[in-house]
């Protein structure tokens, strides 16, 4: 490559964290006070394939891209988890806004991976060497430990740099995790790397069917001819194995700077009363509450977190069903105090906490302020009803008020949940607790008007007084012919009846097996059975 070439190529800084889902699981589990995974070999699953995994589990040959059965084979004592690209994200924000306040113009590439000029953290610092300490020292105080730099020219060589050893020829390591090319050098560093770094499988694998293995040798052939052959997928591979900057402009294109929407209170003494500390937070919540204003937002999600003044944290996500007003995060804040452990929290050192020492409020989910405008036919809540039923929950405590939701459940009594007022209601399709999910064996047609909360002791006979039970066929043993519900005999004889359905769930935990059945008596009357153990039970009744 040319002098001149190799001077038109911008210099460019990566910062990398390895393994950056597996980190952001492991924060997010914390901040949730979820058991964290007992062994330090972990995998994050998606579609039954390895998303991403600990170094610990790549010891013992777990890899990206893997089988689920695959990598448990590998590694016996593998701690599996699902991957939430989300909490990807969430967790690298404040990542990106630390780096932001440390030097402007970053580009998030993804989660764990940001990309900026080197120039001017090099100016700043006196010297790309130092500027590189100094995101390590703002990486170590965040606690990624194992955060790496990588300075080269160009966005792929500066990854590729990053990802290097120190030991790699063309690589200078000031420090552990610096890794340095210097000018000029990037295509001779680039040149015994695998083609398939730059580029896609199935390009590579037709690359090595010709013989190209390395970037080097990719770069050695003309662009024309890899554009007639290749097409732009392979002119782009070339450019990056050939080291050739973007045609017009920079390679960078930074992110609009972030405005930071949480706001914190810090408490001189210690405030261990609800109340008080509602009556603290008030001007807080204004100011949380008016900052979201500004940028045409609203807040849905609040996540609120409560520091005593040991270090102790506890975090927890509100959500709503229409939008965070002030009164309802002071609210919020109240109710999450009252529901904490009675008595100060201790640590492992036995110190105990006196009270609450820092309030935090931050938005964990936004959403734009015209979204919730009240339309021409507005189908929330009445303002009135809201805001005085809000007034009662404050009185009476989150629980103290709240409105019944269909759930997801086999037997009617399990289908009715109790939800609190002011509380977000919707429940992914699919999720154990959703009612849109499948559930085999549940009332497929209108359902009673009147469930019963506990089953009601039922019998069942035909027309000579004797039990009507269920056969090894799943039919009646009998025609049905009188009920009794309780201490009530109905008059009224059994006109019609459905053949009874199997309700047969964790067999494999030794449940027993249930059946229903409906039927009608002479007058209308028309009830839900249920059949367990040989007995009978009143599940509910339609009007």
């Amino acid at each position: 490559m040319s002098s001149v070439l190799a001077r038109a190529v911008e210099r460019i800084m990566v910062v990398w964290v390895p393994d950056w889902p597996v980190h952001a699981h492991l924060r997010e589990l914390e901040s949730t006070a979820e058991e964290l995974p007992g062994t330090p070999a972990i995998a994050l699953i998606a579609n039954r394939r390895v998303v991403a995994c600990s170094a610990a589990a790549r010891a013992e040959g777990v890899r990206a891209g893997l089988r689920e059965s695959e990598a448990q084979s590998r590694c016996p004592t593998l701690a599996v988890r699902p991957h939430d690209p989300e909490v990807d994200e969430r967790r690298f924000a404040p990542v990106l806004a630390s780096l932001e306040r440390l030097t402007p113009g970053v580009e998030p590439t993804r989660p764990g991976l940001c990309t900026m000029r080197a120039r001017g953290p090099a100016r700043y610092y006196g010297g790309e060497e130092a500027a590189a300490e100094a995101i390590l020292s703002l990486a170590a105080d965040l606690g990624l430990h194992e955060a790496r730099v990588g300075i080269a020219d160009g966005r792929f060589a500066a990854e590729q740099a990053a990802r290097a050893a120190s030991t790699d020829p063309g690589v200078t390591a000031p420090s552990g995790g610096a890794r340095i090319v210097p000018a000029g050098v990037a295509a001779a560093f680039l040149s015994g790397l695998p083609v398939g770094r730059a580029a896609e499988p199935a390009l590579t694998e037709v690359l090595h069917g010709l013989g190209i293995r390395t970037l080097g040798a990719l770069a050695a052939l003309p662009e024309d001819a890899v554009r007639q052959r290749f097409g732009p997928e392979g002119v782009a591979a070339h450019r990056r194995a050939s080291v050739a900057g973007p045609r017009h402009g920079s390679e960078i294109r930074p992110r609009a700077p972030v405005r930071e929407l949480a706001v914190e209170l810090s408490l001189e003494p210690p405030v261990d009363s609800a109340e008080q500390l509602a009556f603290a937070c008030m001007a807080l919540a204004e100011r949380f509450v008016s900052g979201l204003a500004e940028d045409r937002l609203v807040c849905t999600a609040l996540r609120v977190e409560l520091t005593d003044d040991i270090g102790v944290r506890h975090e927890r996500v509100w959500s709503h069903p229409h939008r965070f007003t002030a009164a309802d995060a002071v609210n919020r804040v109240r109710w999450q105090l009252s529901a904490m452990p009675a008595g100060p929290a201790a640590r492992e050192d036995g110190r105990e906490g006196a009270g609450i020492a820092r309030v935090r409020l931050a938005p964990a989910h936004t959403d734009r302020v015209s979204a919730h405008e009240p339309g021409l036919w507005a189908t929330e809540p009445d303002a009135r009803v809201h805001h005085h039923l809000s007034r009662v929950q404050s009185r009476l405590g989150h629980t103290g008020v709240g409105t019944a939701e269909l759930a997801g459940g086999r037997l009617l009594a399990e289908r009715q949940r109790f939800v609190p007022w002011s509380t977000g209601r919707a429940r992914p399709r699919g999720s154990r607790g959703s009612a849109a999910g499948p559930w085999p064996g549940a009332v497929p047609g209108p359902t009673p008007s009147l469930v019963f909360p506990e089953p009601i002791p039922a019998e069942l006979c035909d027309g000579s007084g004797r039990l009507v039970g269920i056969d090894d066929e799943d039919l009646l043993t009998a025609r049905p012919a009188r009920l009794r519900v309780g201490s009530t005999s109905f008059r009224a004889p059994v006109s019609d009846w459905s053949l009874p359905w199997p309700v047969r769930e964790q067999w494999w935990r030794g449940a027993p097996e249930r059946f229903r059945l409906q039927l009608q008596l002479a007058d209308g009357d028309a009830w839900m059975l249920l059949h367990e153990g040989d007995r009978w039970y009143a599940e509910g009744r339609y009007d």
